[in-house]
């Protein structure tokens, strides 16, 4: 039996709408590219929502080249990549939408209005979910319309799972591939509006702009294929496991095909694109960054938490939805989904 407190807490919160633009009507299900239109996904069972939009598929040069300023060693050599088409989020994942999957919110909200599960509701219902955080994961920076942060890798491909659960449609975190291809949109510039870091406080929120806090979704330009947020704001998981020489790997004259870098420790796990707490050339389109142990420094639970991560209140992330929907097989070959490493401990889920 849930509190008065609680209750109004619940309705409060899924009463919010999230932060997102005019919607377009969900578009029939496309069997190929030409088909594919840009679609707003409710989450059953709330008032929340967020917006796809479809990247084409095709070829480009990934990393970043000698001549480029401020570039490291690890974003080359550059080499050809081919991406195959998909949607990705307009916006970073708010709390509006993780905070349902992490406290229940919509188990608790069938409960007060006394409604039965849909059977994509009892898939959801069965994926693992966070256990307790230990203090306010937003760190007094923001709720409603910021990105949510502070999630361990791992914790975003359950959410992903859960959230593929939920729809029915297949979600993941972009590979790093994708992640760069998206981010460029067909530019070779150091970012996706050119090279000039003066025109960045117009993309991008960053060290220099930020008030050293992140800032609501979709508030600065978008890149040429609508994305907000792509430079700055929060940095993205993706699904690679960090490798500095992992570009010298593939052949410079034929594309390489859905390169990923498949994670089999707990660390280091690439994150994308750059945050608030960055300055100007970590946002660049072919800047990498990845996880390391000291972004759990101050977690004071043994073992040390599979969810949350205390000191990454940089680190966020935005789902993808390919075209074409990876099989069982692919999906547990290529570990698309979440597979915990054999160094990390899963603590017990909380009892909600």
């Amino acid at each position: 039996m849930l509190s008065l407190r609680t209750s109004r807490f619940v309705l409060q919160v899924l009463a919010c709408v999230a932060a997102v633009a005019p919607m377009a009507a969900f578009a029939a299900e496309p069997g190929k590219a030409a088909d594919m239109q840009p679609y707003v996904e409710m989450i059953s069972g709330t008032d929340v929502k967020f917006e796809m939009l479809p990247i084409p598929g095709g070829e480009f040069l990934m990393g970043s080249p000698p001549a480029e300023a401020d570039r490291k060693d690890d974003e080359g050599p550059q080499h050809p990549v081919k991406v195959d088409p998909f949607w990705m989020g307009k916006h970073e994942v708010t709390w509006n939408e993780y905070d349902i999957w992490s406290f229940n919110l919509d188990i608790k909200r069938r409960e007060l209005e006394k409604k039965q599960p849909t059977d994509l509701d009892k898939g959801a219902d069965a994926v693992t979910r966070p256990t307790k955080p230990y203090t306010d994961m937003t760190f007094g920076m923001g709720q409603r319309g910021f990105p949510a942060i502070c999630m361990t890798q791992h914790a975003a491909k359950k959410y992903c799972e859960w959230l593929s659960a939920k729809t029915g449609h297949y979600y993941r975190l972009p590979t790093e591939a994708e992640w760069e291809y998206a981010c460029r949109a067909g530019t070779t510039t150091k970012y996706s509006f050119g090279d000039d870091d003066a025109d960045l406080d117009d993309y991008a929120w960053h060290y220099g702009n930020s008030n050293e806090k992140y800032q609501k979704v979709g508030l600065k330009k978008p890149n040429p294929w609508g994305l907000h947020d792509i430079h700055g704001n929060v940095a993205e998981w993706c699904l690679d496991k960090y490798e500095a020489d992992f570009y010298s790997k593939f052949p410079l004259d034929k594309p390489a095909v859905f390169p990923l870098c498949i994670p089999n420790t707990e660390y280091p796990r690439v994150a994308r694109g750059g945050s608030w707490d960055d300055d100007p050339p970590a946002l660049r389109s072919a800047a990498r960054n990845y996880s390391t142990d000291e972004w759990k420094q101050q977690d004071p639970q043994i073992p040390k938490s599979v969810w949350y991560m205390t000191d990454a209140l940089q680190v966020g992330f935005r789902v993808v939805r390919p075209l074409k929907t990876p099989t069982v097989e692919e999906r547990k070959t290529l570990q698309l989904d979440a597979i915990l490493p054999s160094d990390a401990r899963e603590k017990a889920n909380r009892d909600q």
